[in-house]
């Protein structure tokens, strides 16, 4: 046996009552051609990525089912081709894996947690709430920002440095005038304690 999986777009525009019909139209004709129904999804009114028609939103239906063989596809979807209240439509072959995921998330093991997971990770959320809130009064309290005393002294803060003004600026140097080159000395006359000698 063949698993397919055939998902179709009903417009939106139509009465209630059309959109079921049309659906039950493709339920009816796998019902006659293929071996087994496997589940039908009925997804309901969703938004589109991208306009079709004009159209924002479709009514989503999903139906697996099984066959002998992939002869019938072609017969159906010339139905869904040529069907104007069918915006669009996608088939497709289940390999095991599909077909497994598929069981999953009917089975409730893909998609939603089991209550007993969803009561720790509440228990885990309190808890991690209740250390946040521990951990920020404490930090508030040892900054002293409140006035509470829990014995712990707050850090010196440091006043801050002053500002340094930027420093006068130089007047451009005056060039100086030239100098004569001094003579060299000459030798003077020896002094008179330098002539008893």
């Amino acid at each position: 046996m063949i698993q397919y999986e055939v998902t179709f777009i009903v417009d939106p525009v139509l009465s209630g009552d059309e959109i079921k019909a049309t659906a039950q139209t493709y339920v009816d004709l796998l019902t006659k051609e293929a071996k087994a129904i496997v589940h039908i999804d009925e997804m309901g009114l969703r938004q589109l990525a991208y306009p079709i028609n004009r159209r924002t939103s479709g009514v989503y239906y999903c139906i697996e089912f099984q066959v002998e063989t992939g002869e019938m596809l072609s017969k159906m979807e010339l139905a869904l081709r040529r069907d104007e209240r069918i915006m669009r439509f996608l088939t497709v072959r289940l390999d095991k894996y599909g077909i497994k995921y598929n069981d999953d998330k009917r089975n409730g093991l893909i998609g939603k947690k089991k209550a007993k997971d969803s009561e720790k990770d509440k228990e885990k959320e309190r808890d991690n709430n209740r250390r946040d809130r521990r951990d920020r009064r404490d930090n508030r309290d040892s900054r002293g920002s409140r006035g509470g005393n829990s014995g712990a002294k707050a850090p010196a803060v440091k006043a801050p440095a002053p500002k340094a003004e930027p420093a006068p600026k130089a007047e451009p140097a005056v060039k100086a005038e030239p100098v004569a080159k001094a003579e060299p000395a000459t030798k003077a006359a020896p002094t008179a304690s330098e002539e008893e000698e």
